[in-house]
């Protein structure tokens, strides 16, 4: 009896799976909180984060000098695009360092993954993780650091569920919660990423240039006017190849190559064919490779690894055109309506080693050795550093054998059928056409390949043909030249109804046959059919332990554990018979309960078959290939091979989806065959038999050819009777929330109608549609096995214009052969519901039967007889015949009326006396007249009952129809709003079932005893009692002693519970607290009211909200009609099966609403912050906490309570609203949530205040309701007909001090264990809820946690409000006095002297990134030891909350800002040592940073500090300086070295000494050495000046080190000179003498 219909969405169902993705605007939000960054890679750093999506770019405030900053900033981006196009997005994360508006910064890291990534993980974010940095320019850096954030994608309806952590813990597990997805390694690796473009094929023989255009305009010419290059992206990068010039069939040979880490957190590649132009470049077809489905993770598993190999794009028609309406399907979005080109690529990854020292030049040896590649050695080349690079080659060849040798390729097609052709283009000739690829379109024309593609192969052609069975089968002869036929002649279509026509095809059926060549792969389509079929079968399985355990049929785990067995048997059988194909080529995913294959490589192109009217396409069918493909072996042979299959064709583009495209525009009962053209012997054996062949003739001798259509000569008559019974959850087609609804039926070319029903949304037709004489073709044993489909389709009736369509479902008769007998269990049919569609979405259930009765040659004589007309007012409508419509028994339904709330206007008038109309199988009930709405909107008559015939099977009673009307004056009813109760099963009440509901109460009266201590009452409580009366905590410790610790009441408040700082925890509900108890719904329902027309975007059941005009509040008790019904002594028999209700009069109640804290709020402001405040709406009362706003912030603490007086039922929706104050203009609103206080009022449960895990009469832990727990406990038993409570000795005695209050609080928490009244009591509790903005439904704009109370005015007051206030930071004064330093590495040599030395001063940094609370020592100069000497002291006064472990600072963010800004960050203290230039920067040496919360220990001596303490900070002793007060010790400073790795720099003795704000102005002390209490002045050596004090050590520095060569050379070239001096000098003389022979 549950949903039936046929199974196959692609062949049946206009609402595609494409429509969810494709041209449907969603409206997504994807947020973005950068907590804070560490182990960030540089010195002296400036950070700041940039997130960027698309090309939206956010930036995060500058911390200045620090490698950790903490920022905690919120981000919010807005999306309004498909899913397809959002999910491609890539989301980077990238810090960067010193940027203002004067430098762009310098990158430090980056992190990508894309948006799908994020909504593909659980609750669609990742939170609290680490994003590790990379360099993608150098990838041999490794690590560059983290940063630490929370994603998250909402789209509408999604709730973002995140985990209660108020107290956060700072040394989180870095590599424990690295920001990936689970099953991806923690080290991801760099990877080069090779893509191929070898040539393509089959470009559509257009350019959309406009030159291009108007050159084929005035001249006519139209060839080769395509210059194409493929354009390829990939995380973010980009890479295109060389632009081939006027080419329809271009030839690349170019490798494109990307680097980024392995396994890619971007899991798509998009590869683009467009065509280059000086306007504007055009997409012309666009391909998605997704890398999980090349790949394989397990243990035999393999890197992403593709072809060489075709991959075929699809877009918009290959039609030429000036302007293409279908431009966007060649960008990818949406499904392709044509043939567009096919590419021949090859993918291939590698792994880098990033210590090899020949990165640079890595090839691809890993890659040859799979027998997929055939490269010749040209490949080898060296790879540049760059992230995306691309290669030509101009000398290598693939073999043919790489990409499969060509075949010839024969489709053949018959159209049996065309019906519910859309009466728009029922006035032309219809005629359609079919194409697979470029073959068949009539552009096109067919195009043989040359013979050398043809005929090349080897050696691996002949295994391939092993391989695909052709060696058992006999080949067909050639049949020469065959001519394609690929459209239908044109034909006028005839008129089928007022909506419909058809082509009256009758006995002579028209054929198409198309002769392709392609590449030889079968082998992959058939292993990827082998798959399809065992998943088909898993899911009809699947299918069928659903129906059993919905239906509630006995033993469904017997079916299941067939399914499952027949799945085994399946794959193991499967796999045997392949070799082992499919275990290696095959990888499975279960998705819910759906077995998908995950990648098949199509080298065949898919089949598109176009209605073409008047020469003009109108819709198109898209049929994939290997669905029709043909193979001798059953398991590989396509699921539609030869079989007649029915298509509903749709408009192509956008048009297709919406309104537009909900009607069929022709439904085609069509046989489809491919395969090659040697194996088409048996192409025609599918087709249903007795036809005759008519074909083309030919010339004598000349081989036949197939026939271009079929005759009939074999037909039988039939006999369709459609039996409607009722449909439920229409549409509502009418501005009054209803419709008119009536179902028109299609079998064949004929239909019928229903007769109207109006103003319903549950019609109950009761109708039997006969169809006479229903011609069908074929063998009868044929249509007994597969019949025809049924199409039924609902319309609303309009007074005015046509009918509306409401939706649409389909189903399959069971059909009855002449010579069978019409009896069980296959005759009479049963009634079974059919799922109805509106485009993407349900639109409500029909319940119904179909039989197809064979006429045998007695003619209508042996058909089982038709009764007449029961009823003669209804006319000559037949009934649903009393074997089909189900068995009837008499019901009694109660209806509780308690009142009617939040009512609208209706044209424009409001309600003032409203009644409820209930009715169900046409019997009802009318509510009492409401005199005054306004005045009180509750009903007088509480209860009333009327007795209905409905069906003993529950799961076909009719829908209960609620509807409101308003009396006005002169005797007018208007309709108000509607409703249906679908399912009335949780109103069933049954007498066996003593649980069933609270007024079933009869019988015996229980006892509560809370006396004897072996009572598990008691026992819980003592087992639950760890905290004595005096305020100690106990802790176990090994063995039975207790270790009692004090406990100081007097600093505990109401928050240290909420921030889980004792062992009393208020309960945190990450969700609405009526999510957690049933919406309060245990005896008060609520019934939304619907009024106006449903919404028909994909969205629609969200649009419902705004159909809300308000709600009908009561509840509905149905049972069986019996004399032996038990009945009470005290049964009140106006009252029914509602015993014990309270009265509905009104009630003053004081509300008082806590409001703790709001999180993630959506900015409103253009600083990217927000000013948010509270408002408070119940009823007339408004209350607006304007001046109390917090500035700048998303995530503020409010801490305030509210009274308000109400009175319910007038009061009842309570609304708190967040707000932005602005300075000017009007405040925007960022958000509201709405809670319903009258249920929460009377519920069962006890809303109206917690119950809280402790009685105390004083402190932070008050009793906060004025009723004591024993005065509740006893109510409590007196409202279940319980005896007791009774509290005796033995309870006493067991919990000493306590009194009976604590007794009956034990009870009271554990009150879902008394069996038949029990339930569980609302603890105390705080409840975070989502904020909604009416502009963005469905779609939080933030969270907020809060809690509300009730006190009925006319009981006990309650006490004051609970303080909630937020705590008031607390003033400290942090001293650091740092007294030495040593070993700190030596910067400087010296100019004179030669040594190492250093000029030492410490910088010290309070308070992460603010530069403005940076201070520094002096210097200490010409250290020659790295021993410095300074006793300088710090003073960094500051406010300190201690539950948080924050520090709170309150500035301008900016000169211009109105007031002050409040941030809370973590208390690290960081200390730096530097070197101290004169005319450069000074020189970075190292740093630490201690988290005053929780730092190692310092080390008593110099020696015993280590660099241990920073690198293995987790095995030191850790203290507190809040705990500790006064620490001082040795601290090591460290800094990173080439190799990235920690090395220590020095070493400093530190005292830290922490007061509170009181004790700092008692005892003051001054900065650095200043008074009072100065410090001693440091005993340093006076060296500065020691060259002058030591000339001749000095000189000998100079001399013999420092120039000891320069000093050597000029000596050298002076004794040179002189010697040339004097010789010039003494020559003339010593000449002279010689001449005169002196």
């Amino acid at each position: 009896m549950f949903m039936k219909g046929v199974q196959d969405p692609d062949a049946i169902s206009v609402a595609s799976v494409t429509a969810v993705t494709t041209n449907v605007s969603n409206k997504r939000q994807v947020s973005v909180t950068v907590i804070e960054a560490r182990q960030l890679v540089g010195l002296n750093m400036d950070p700041m984060v940039c997130v960027e999506i698309g090309e939206e770019k956010k930036y995060t405030s500058m911390k200045e000098s620090t490698n950790c900053p903490y920022y905690n900033e919120y981000f919010v981006f807005d999306f309004h695009l498909p899913p397809d196009v959002m999910f491609d997005k890539i989301l980077k994360l990238s810090v960067i360092h010193s940027k203002n508006l004067l430098r762009s910064g310098t990158l430090v890291g980056t992190f990508k993954l894309d948006v799908g990534m994020v909504y593909s993980q659980p609750e669609h974010q990742f939170y609290h993780k680490w994003a590790l940095l990379s360099d993608p320019d150098d990838i041999t850096a490794g690590c560059k650091g983290y940063v630490k954030c929370d994603i998250a994608v909402v789209a509408k309806g999604d709730t973002i569920k995140t985990p209660h952590k108020a107290n956060e813990s700072e040394d989180d597990d870095i590599e424990g919660n690295l920001l990936i997805p689970e099953g991806v390694p923690a080290e991801r690796q760099w990877a080069r990423y090779y893509l191929k473009i070898y040539r393509a094929e089959g470009l559509p023989r257009m350019n959309t240039s406009i030159m291009a255009n108007v050159k084929k305009a005035f001249i006519g010419e139209n060839k080769d006017l395509v210059d194409p290059y493929v354009q390829v992206h990939f995380a973010g990068q980009k890479g295109k190849t060389s632009v081939q010039k006027s080419c329809y069939e271009p030839i690349w040979n170019e490798q494109i190559v990307f680097t980024e880490m392995f396994p890619p957190l971007c899991k798509r590649m998009k590869i683009q064919i467009r065509d280059s132009d000086k306007v504007n470049d055009v997409a012309m077809g666009t391909h998605f490779l997704d890398l999980k489905k090349i790949s394989n993770d397990g243990d035999k598993g393999f890197l992403p690894t593709l072809g060489p190999a075709w991959v075929n794009m699809y877009g918009s028609t290959r039609t030429y055109t000036l302007m293409d309406e279908y431009q966007e399907l060649n960008e990818g979005l949406g499904e392709g309506v044509s043939f567009r080109a096919r590419l021949l690529i090859s993918l291939g990854v590698e792994i880098l080693d990033p210590s090899s020292p020949d990165i640079t030049s890595s090839t691809e040896h890993n890659l040859k050795s799979s027998d997929m590649w055939f490269l010749s050695k040209s490949f080898c080349h060296r790879i540049v550093r760059t992230t995306v690079s691309v290669h030509r080659y101009s000398h290598f060849f693939i073999s043919q054998a790489a990409t499969g040798k060509v075949e010839e390729f024969f489709l053949f097609g018959s159209f049996l059928e065309a019906t519910m052709i859309d009466r728009k283009i029922g006035d032309k000739p219809i005629n359609f056409e079919v194409t697979i690829g470029y073959y068949g379109n009539e552009i096109d024309g067919v195009a043989k390949p040359n013979t050398k593609g043809k005929k090349g192969g080897g050696n691996g052609d002949e295994e391939e043909t092993e391989l695909i069975h052709n060696s058992s089968e006999e080949e067909m002869d050639s049949d020469g030249d065959l001519t394609s036929v690929a459209t239908t002649p044109p034909m006028k279509p005839v008129i089928t109804d007022r909506n419909y026509f058809h082509l009256p095809y009758f006995e002579r059926k028209p054929c198409v046959y198309i002769k392709s060549w392609w590449q030889d792969q079968r082998r992959r389509l058939y292993n990827s059919n082998i798959i399809d079929n065992i998943a088909d079968k898993l899911e009809d399985g699947l299918n069928d332990v659903q129906e059993i355990i919905k239906t509630e049929k006995p033993y469904p785990e017997r079916r299941l554990r067939g399914v499952l067995e027949e799945l085994s048997q399946g794959c193991r059988s499967e796999v045997t018979n392949t070799n082992h194909i499919l275990e290696q080529h095959a990888v499975f995913i279960m998705h819910w309960n759906r077995l998908i294959p995950i990648f098949t490589l199509t080298d065949v192109p898919d089949v598109f078959i176009w209605m073409i009217s008047n020469g003009k396409r109108i819709a198109y069918a898209h049929v994939p290939s290997k669905d029709i493909l043909y193979s001798s072996v059953d398991e590989e042979r396509g699921k539609d091979c030869g079989k007649v299959k029915t298509i509903f064709l749709r408009i192509p583009g956008k048009k297709g989806f919406g309104p537009a495209g909900w009607t069929v525009q022709s439904k085609i009962e069509i046989y489809l065959w491919l395969g090659l053209n040697k194996q088409r012997k048996d192409y025609l054996s599918g087709l249903p038999n007795g036809f005759e062949e008519n074909k083309l003739s030919k010339g004598p001798g000349l081989p036949s050819s197939p026939p271009i259509s079929l005759t009939y000569m074999m037909k039988q008559i039939f006999q369709l009777r459609v039996h409607m019974y009722q449909a439920r959850s229409l549409f509502a087609a009418d501005s009054t929330g209803l419709s008119d609804p009536f179902a028109r039926v299609f079998f064949s070319t004929q239909s019928q109608v229903t007769e109207i029903l109006a103003e319903t949304l549950c019609p109950t037709w009761d109708q039997l549609l006969v169809f006479e004489n229903v011609e069908l073709f074929g063998e009868a044993s044929e249509l007994r096995d597969d019949p025809p489909i049924i199409v039924i389709e609902i319309y609303d009736q309009d007074t005015v214009g046509k009918a509306d369509f409401m939706g649409r479902t389909f189903a399959k008769p069971v059909v009855k052969m002449a010579d069978e007998h019409y009896g069980p269990p296959r005759f009479p049919p049963q009634l079974e519901y059919y799922q109805i569609y509106r485009g993407n979405c349900t639109a409500g259930e029909m319940l119904a039967a179909f039989e197809l009765l064979q006429i045998g040659p007695n003619g209508k004589a042996d058909l089982p007889p038709i009764d007449g007309p029961a009823d003669m007012d209804r006319g000559p409508i037949l009934p649903v015949p009393l074997g089909i419509r189900p068995v009837l028994s008499k019901y009694r339904i109660e209806v509780l009326f308690w009142g009617l709330r939040d009512l609208k206007r209706v044209n424009l008038a409001q309600v003032d006396r409203p009644r409820v109309d209930i009715e169900c199988a046409g019997k009802g009930v009318q509510s009492a007249l409401i005199p005054n709405y306004r005045k009180n909107p509750n009903f007088s008559t509480l209860v009333k009952w009327f007795e209905v015939d409905l069906p003993e099977n529950e799961l076909l009673h009719p829908p209960l129809n609620i509807r409101v009307v308003d009396c006005r004056a002169f005797g007018r009813f208007t309709l108000v709003g509607s409703t249906a109760v679908t399912s009335m099963r949780k109103f069933i009440y049954r007498p066996t079932d003593k649980q069933a509901n609270n007024w079933s109460t009869t019988g015996t009266v229980d006892t509560v005893h809370v006396l004897a201590p072996a009572t598990p009452l008691c026992v819980l409580y003592t087992k639950d009692d760890d905290k004595d009366g005096k305020g100690k905590k106990k802790k176990r410790k090994k063995g039975d002693e207790v270790e009692e610790e004090e406990l100081d009441e007097s600093m505990l408040d109401w928050w240290s519970k909420y921030f889980a700082s004792i062992e009393t925890l208020t309960e945190v509900y990450p969700k609405e607290l009526e999510n957690e108890f049933g919406n309060f719904e245990d005896w008060l329902h609520s019934f939304n009211l619907f009024r106006g027309k449903g919404g028909d975007d994909d969205d629609q059941n969200l649009t419902d909200e705004d159909r809300i005009v308000g709600k009908f509040k009561g509840s509905l008790c149905m049972y069986k009609v019996s004399d032996d019904m038990p009945r009470d002594m005290s049964f009140d028999s106006n009252m029914g099966m509602f015993q014990n209700i309270p009265h509905n009069d009104p009630i003053n109640v004081l509300v008082r609403i806590y409001v703790i804290r709001a999180t993630d709020l959506h900015p409103a402001d253009i600083n990217g912050k927000a000013d948010p405040y509270i408002a408070i709406k119940l009823g007339k009362t408004e209350v607006k906490d304007k001046e109390n706003y917090i500035s700048k912030q998303l995530n503020p603490l409010f801490g305030k309570s509210f009274d308000v007086e109400a009175t319910f039922p007038m009061d009842s929706t309570l609304t708190v609203s967040i707000y932005d104050w602005d300075l000017v203009g009007t405040d925007d609103l960022i958000g509201e949530t709405k809670l319903d206080l009258e249920n929460r009022f009377y519920s069962k449960h006890r809303a109206t205040c917690g119950i809280a895990c402790n009685y105390s009469i004083h402190g932070y832990n008050v009793w906060r309701d004025p009723m004591k727990p024993t005065q509740i406990l006893a109510k409590l038993c007196k409202d279940g007909k319980l005896d007791g409570p009774h509290y005796g000795p033995g309870g006493r005695v067991k919990v000493e001090n306590r009194t009976d209050d604590h007794l009956a609080l034990t009870v009271l928490r554990h009150w879902e264990e008394i069996p038949r009244v029990g339930c569980k009591l609302v603890p105390e509790h705080v409840e975070t809820r989502p904020l909604l903005h009416p502009d963005k439904p469905g779609i939080e704009q933030g969270r907020i946690e809060m809690w509300v109370d009730m006190f009925p005015k006319d009981m006990t007051a309650p006490g004051p409000a609970l303080d909630i206030s937020p705590r008031k930071p607390k003033k400290f004064e942090l001293r650091v006095i740092i007294w030495n330093t040593d070993e700190v590495v030596l910067e400087d040599d010296d100019i004179f002297t030669g040594e190492k030395s250093s000029d030492i001063f410490l910088f010290v940094l309070w308070l992460k990134g603010q530069q403005e609370d940076k201070q520094d020592t002096d210097v200490h100069y010409h250290s020659i030891t790295g021993e410095g000497n300074f006793n300088w002291r710090f003073i960094y006064p500051f406010d300190y909350l201690m539950a948080e472990e924050k520090i709170v600072i309150s500035k301008k963010e900016s000169m211009f800002a109105w007031d002050e800004t409040e941030y809370k960050i973590p208390a690290r203290l960081n200390l730096q040592v530097w070197d101290a230039d004169h005319f450069s920067a000074d020189d970075f040496l190292g740093a630490i940073e201690l988290d005053l919360n929780r730092f190692p220990r310092g080390a008593k001596t110099a020696k015993q500090c280590t660099i241990e303490m920073v690198t293995n900070e987790a095995e030191m002793p850790i203290v507190s300086i809040f705990k500790q007060k006064r620490i001082k010790g040795w601290w090591p400073f460290v800094a990173r070295n080439e190799d990235d790795e920690f090395e220590l720099t020095g070493k400093v003795e530190a005292e830290l000494h922490l007061l509170t704000g009181e004790e700092a102005e008692k005892s003051p002390v001054g900065e650095g050495r200043n008074e009072p209490e100065p410090l001693e002045k440091p005993n340093r050596p006076d060296n500065s000046l020691l060259w002058f004090l030591t000339p001749l050590k000095a000189i000998k520095h100079l001399v013999c080190n420092q120039y000891k060569w320069l000093f050597i050379k000029i000596v050298t070239a002076v004794l040179l000179l002189a010697m040339l001096a004097l010789f010039l000098y003494s020559m003339p003389g010593y000449m002279v003498k010689k001449m005169l022979g002196a």
